[in-house]
């Protein structure tokens, strides 16, 4: 049986390269041979033993790849194309994905409806931090990358610049807007590209890492907030001129920065939510206006599929963002513990990691 090298989930605290059989491929599948892939705070939450995946699966949800075998009734595709496949590979079947909520696809229980079900690589079938990935439903999923777009152009697409983007989407940010976004990790600098592609006049950059901050002005801010330094709701209302701002986004998933969020709006204002909250949240009475400020406060998941990737690669490939200087450090797969190691404890200025099989 063919073998290839896989990280995988063994217990907490450990993520493993081991061998395992290639996959067979089925009549709707795609194999694709990874050839660039990265790692996701959500990787480290697996690590951690925070969020439960069975042992032994293959972790990784972020794919840049040239198909190697195409299932059957696969049209439209062939073999040795450059394709990627988002971090959510919905069916496109389900009520989820035919009411436009592709993410959240999963099948209806007797007991209830499964939230995240687009979410399959690395968490419910094997994922992409291996040598080959099996790609499901992939005439749903595969979009392939145009000519003169390098694989690290477009590693972000999958899941980190698809999900920043939804923050600012779901915020409907209108022409003329302020818009303030709560930390500036991988998903938040995003979302301030996003913010400013949506035709913010106004983008302000909250955290305290010098490097991320910088690269917050590089990717649209036009202000940054050092919150170690200054209080962030105060600033943000003297920017305002104390009206608030139309929209936050929370890219984080602490009460902190949520409630910061909220504080900073204006009456009306949308409050858009990216983080991955562990606990509970509190909602302060004065800053919800008791529930009476005409306050919308909204989630977004990761959108997947094709055409969701299509148009990211759009925007890369017309020179709207330049996402690629987010890579701060490469490694081999056969390196992928030590690349955990330094990703999962933030060092050297670590953004994003590329590894390639």
């Amino acid at each position: 049986m063919p073998m290839m090298k896989a990280a995988v989930f063994v217990e907490p605290g450990r993520i493993v390269l081991d061998d395992k059989p290639i996959p067979d491929v089925g009549p709707l599948d795609a194999l694709v041979r990874v050839t660039t892939t990265t790692i996701c705070g959500t990787d480290v939450h697996i690590l951690k033993g925070e969020y439960p995946v069975a042992r032994g699966l293959t972790i990784g949800h972020e794919p840049v790849g040239v198909i190697e075998k195409l299932g059957s009734a696969v049209k439209g595709y062939r073999e040795g194309q450059r394709v990627i496949a988002g971090a959510i590979t919905p069916s496109g079947w389900s009520n989820a994905c035919q009411c436009g909520f592709c993410a959240q696809d999963g099948a209806g229980t007797a007991q209830g409806w499964k939230p995240l079900g687009g979410w399959r690589f690395g968490n419910t079938i094997d994922g992409c931090q291996a040598e080959y990935v099996l790609v499901p439903d992939a005439m749903f999923n595969l979009a392939p990358v145009p000519d003169g777009l390098s694989d690290e152009q477009v590693l972000m697409c999958p899941d980190i610049m698809s999900t920043g983007f939804a923050g600012a989407e779901s915020a409907k940010i209108r022409i003329g807007d302020s818009v303030a976004v709560f930390a500036q990790g991988p998903i938040g600098l995003c979302a301030t590209a996003g913010a400013k592609l949506s035709g913010a006049s106004l983008v302000i950059g909250v955290d305290r890492v010098p490097e991320r901050l910088e690269m917050a002005r590089r990717l649209g801010a036009d202000v940054v907030i050092d919150f170690s330094r200054q209080d962030p709701v105060q600033e943000i209302l003297r920017l305002t001129g104390g009206r608030g701002v139309d929209a936050s986004i929370e890219a984080l998933g602490t009460q902190g920065t949520f409630e910061a969020a909220l504080r900073c709006l204006r009456p009306g204002g949308t409050l858009s939510s990216l983080g991955v909250y562990s606990t509970d949240l509190k909602i302060p009475l004065d800053a919800f206006a008791a529930g009476l400020g005409d306050h919308r406060i909204v989630t977004s998941l990761c959108p997947g599929g094709k055409e969701r990737m299509r148009r990211l690669m759009a925007v890369i490939e017309a020179g709207r963002v330049d996402l690629g200087a987010m890579v701060t450090h490469r490694f081999r797969l056969d390196d992928i513990e030590a690349a955990y190691e330094l990703f999962s404890h933030q060092r050297d200025g670590v953004l994003k990691v590329a590894i390639t099989p």
